[in-house]
């Protein structure tokens, strides 16, 4: 708001409020105030701000935009003693308005206030299961707690068996150790895609062996699939962590869910991307990653168990899962994690009170009517905060 320095004339005084929803019904030297609202007033309930606010925008997994309206504010008119000539007792009220004025200027323009709440919705899905290793399906909202870095959470989306789209790449190792199953491998795989995959779905194919190479691109179409797949033909060493660095970083453009199935023995023999890095890959990318270890000879001397800890550390870390195909075979790891998938709670929050300086978030979700023991409950264990993996 501002005032005409001159104040004192024949015409009157002249105020300007624009932009603070005050215009004139017309300009004589009395000016009457019309009250106009400055903008549509929307009441937003639950925001933790004013009952009256207006939401400008809401992008992705955004919280909202919010704008404060600015309180509407009358101005009478003056009266005709205060532009009469004589009468000090009416001079001094007349400034005592003006400095009024004034003083609410830098208030009109504090409260036209835009407050940006650039806050991250965290998704989890979570698998639980009973003490025998069953998936259990029939949890509501209410039976859930989630904490991040030991701070109670307001869980804002729950949904069962989410319908979201499923984005799965199939990483298959083809390396000297595991090479004399191949055959069985695309088989597997083949009838995996085509009882797993929806009309909304995205499958993509990746062998590892010295390197990395992409089979068939993202897709729902089940003949570019099994082309892939009659595709693999092997090599002498295993690129693991590069393929799970690579898988992750493209699963990670995508939305949704977002899966890696791995088929390997846990040999990694490249050493171009370390564990570290491909955990944080996953991580970041919101990746949950199935392991599928295939063990060519389980007394073998030269059986790398460093290597299957990896994949089992990989698949918990993720939220993910593990199955050794020894126990059923391959089809039966398959239907186990087609099973896993179908049966998620997706939960999310937006952080509050959220530990500043941490880079890493490590999240805890619990079922807290259950007895000890009664429920396993599966997430990722984490996510970071800052935008992109540090370099090395």
């Amino acid at each position: 708001m501002s005032v005409n320095p001159g104040g004192f004339s024949e015409s009157g005084i002249t105020v300007s409020c624009e932009g603070h929803g005050l215009q004139p019904e017309h300009s004589t030297a009395w000016g009457r105030w019309a009250l106009q609202p400055a903008e549509k007033v929307v009441p937003v309930k639950g925001t933790g701000f004013s009952p009256y606010v207006t939401t400008e925008k809401s992008a992705g997994a955004l919280a909202p935009e919010v704008c404060f309206s600015p309180f509407l504010v009358g101005i009478k008119p003056l009266p005709a003693a205060c532009l009469a000539p004589a009468g000090m007792l009416m001079r001094i009220a007349c400034i005592a308005l003006l400095a009024l004025a004034a003083t609410l200027s830098p208030i009109l323009a504090a409260q036209q206030t835009t407050l940006h709440m650039d806050v991250k919705l965290v998704s989890i899905f979570v698998n639980v299961t009973d003490r025998n290793g069953a998936l259990v399906g029939g949890l509501a909202h209410d039976d859930f707690r989630v904490s991040e870095d030991g701070r109670p959470q307001q869980i804002a989306v729950f949904e069962k068996q989410s319908e979201l789209p499923l984005n799965l790449t199939l990483a298959i190792d083809t390396s000297g150790s595991v090479r004399k199953d191949m055959t069985e491998e695309a088989g597997a795989a083949r009838r995996f895609a085509h009882a797993i995959l929806r009309p909304q779905d995205l499958m993509s194919v990746m062998q590892f062996a010295t390197d990395v190479r992409e089979l068939t691109p993202f897709t729902n179409k089940l003949p570019q699939i099994d082309r892939g797949l009659s595709q693999l033909h092997g090599d002498w060493a295993t690129a693991l962590y590069d393929a799970i660095s690579l898988g992750s970083e493209r699963l990670g453009q995508k939305e949704g869910r977002k899966v890696l199935v791995l088929i390997s023995d846990g040999d990694d023999t490249a050493k171009n991307t370390t564990y570290g890095q491909a955990l944080e890959q996953a991580l970041r990318g919101e990746v949950m990653i199935y392991s599928l270890i295939d063990v060519p000879i389980e007394a073998s001397a030269g059986r790398d168990l460093g290597g299957e800890h990896a994949l089992i550390t990989l698949a918990e870390q993720t939220g993910g899962k593990y199955f050794y195909v020894a126990d059923g075979g391959l089809d039966k790891a398959f239907a186990k994690v087609s099973d896993d998938l179908r049966t998620q709670y997706l939960l999310g929050y937006y952080p509050h009170n959220q530990e500043p300086g941490r880079i890493f978030h490590r999240i805890e979700v619990a079922v807290p009517r259950a007895s000890a023991g009664e429920f396993t409950v599966r997430h990722k264990t984490g996510y970071y905060a800052d935008a992109s993996p540090e370099t090395n």
